[in-house]
C-alpha cells in the first residue's frame, strides 16, 4: 500500500483475534519506530515490547484508555528520559515514533490502538524500567477480530478540510 492509502485507511482497532504476530513482523514494526524522526535527531525513545499474555492483561489496567491491551498479541510501551527540560520535545518525539510503529503495522495488515499511560508508577513496577524514564504511550497490536461487531462501525471519517485548515492566518 502506498503512504496515502495507509493514511486514509488507518484507524484504531480495539478488539483483536488471538493470532500471534510473527517475530519478523514484530521486529519490522519496532524498526519502523526506531527510524522515526526526532528533534535534533536525539532519538530519545526506548521501546519495551510485550507479548506475554499475563503481562498484557496487567498492562491493560494502567490507564483509562488501555483496556484494549489485554487482547493484543503485542504491545509496545514508548518511554523517554524523564527530564523536565525535554518533556515536550520527548512527548512530541514519542508521538512520531508511535505513528511510525502504527503505520508500519497497518502496512503488514496488523491493527493497532494507542493509549495513554495514566499510572506510570504501576507501569514501572510491572516492567522494571529505571526511575528516571517516563512512559508516554502504550500501543496494542494484533490482527483485527473479524467477529467483533464494532469492526467497521466506528464514527470514521474526518472533519472537512476547510473546517480544520486556515491559510496564512486565523
Amino acid at each position: 500500500m502506498d503512504i496515502w492509502e495507509g493514511i486514509r485507511t488507518k484507524h484504531s482497532i480495539r478488539a483483536f483475534a488471538q493470532t500471534p504476530i510473527a517475530e519478523g513482523e514484530a521486529r519490522q514494526i519496532l524498526d519502523a519506530g526506531r527510524r522515526a524522526p526526532s528533534g535534533f535527531n536525539a532519538q530519545p525513545w526506548y521501546f519495551i515490547a510485550v507479548r506475554d499474555r499475563a503481562m498484557l492483561h496487567e498492562l491493560s489496567t494502567i490507564g483509562r484508555s488501555t483496556r484494549h491491551v489485554a487482547g493484543a498479541a503485542l504491545c509496545v510501551l514508548i518511554l523517554s528520559p524523564d527530564r523536565e527540560t525535554n518533556f515536550w520535545r520527548n512527548l512530541f518525539d514519542a508521538g512520531q515514533a508511535a505513528t511510525y510503529l502504527m503505520l508500519a503495522a497497518h502496512e503488514l495488515g496488523i491493527a493497532s490502538c494507542p493509549g495513554t499511560v495514566y499510572e506510570p508508577v504501576r507501569a514501572r513496577d510491572l516492567l522494571g524500567f529505571p526511575d528516571d524514564w517516563k512512559p508516554y504511550i502504550l500501543i496494542s497490536f494484533g490482527y483485527p477480530d473479524p467477529a467483533d461487531p464494532r469492526l467497521g462501525t466506528g464514527k470514521g471519517g474526518r472533519k472537512p478540510f476547510e473546517e480544520v485548515v486556515r491559510w496564512e492566518k486565523w
